[in-house]
């Protein structure tokens, strides 16, 4: 499966599918949101949130490409992250696209 976030697949006309999506919502334990508070203290990396967001967007980018492949693409065009914070310590991640075949 391709992905790009560009319109285009050089050398490849493309049909296009639909939109196709994933998403997860992640959160740490509450030891982890309590040793990065302190650290908001002092500054610098929130490693324990920045591995979960690396994992979230791995999770929500396998997703759109299960729903991808359901709908018979060979390719994600357009991809695209957002998230978005839904309670304190845990942010909703979403891998979206174009999903098209080529012809």
């Amino acid at each position: 499966m391709i992905l790009t976030t560009t319109e285009t697949i050089s050398g490849k006309e493309l049909k296009t599918l639909g939109l196709v999506r994933g998403s997860t919502i992640q959160s740490k334990n509450i030891g982890k949101d309590i040793t990065q508070g302190f650290k908001t203290l002092v500054g610098g990396e929130l490693k324990a949130y920045t591995e979960m967001m690396n994992e979230a967007r791995a999770l929500a980018t396998k997703r759109m490409v299960e729903d991808a492949e359901q709908m018979g693409a060979d390719a994600v065009v357009c991809m695209r992250y957002a998230s978005a914070a839904v309670m304190q310590g845990a942010a909703e991640v979403i891998a979206y696209g174009t999903a098209v075949k080529f012809k």
